[in-house]
């Protein structure tokens, strides 16, 4: 099923890289990086494996660009990066494996501190774990949520 998501986004970058027809547009108002409509492709790289590994890349002249690369098929890393209409740039750095999605980025939100009577609660739960618990799930939320507390 993963590896039908991986071709059917490689088809979907591959469509939006393609040159696109010059369209008019009516009103005022920019594009981010460049004239949308009049938007090529400058380079444009893809390797598909008979083993499922892969790599693609792209950019375009209005500014986006994007790769990505998989060693199975099923875990991947890559990048994308746009200019938004006001003009600011964006990037995104992503891991997408076994534990989902996992964009990094300057302008993406980042979780709170959390509060040190949830951190001692887990830790208390830790010290004495009820029957059946999950200690690596429990030791893994401990070390994230410690994390946030800088």
């Amino acid at each position: 099923m993963f590896r039908k998501l991986v071709v059917a986004s490689l088809l979907v970058s591959l469509v939006v890289a393609l040159p696109q027809r010059s369209q008019s547009r009516s009103g005022g108002g920019g594009g981010g990086g460049g004239d949308e409509a009049g938007a090529e492709t400058l380079n444009q790289d893809t390797v598909i494996n008979a083993d499922g590994s892969y790599t693609y890349n792209y950019e375009t002249s209005n500014g986006i660009s994007a790769s990505q690369a998989s060693n199975d098929g099923t875990n991947a890393n890559g990048n994308f990066a746009f200019t938004a209409p006001d003009g600011v740039r964006y990037e995104i750095v992503y891991i997408a494996d076994e534990n989902g999605f996992q964009p990094q980025g300057a302008h993406l939100p980042t979780e709170p501190p959390a509060p040190d009577h949830v951190i001692k609660m887990l830790e208390d739960m830790r010290a004495n774990p009820p029957e059946g618990a999950d200690l690596e799930s429990l030791d893994a939320t401990l070390n994230r949520l410690r994390a946030t507390l800088g």
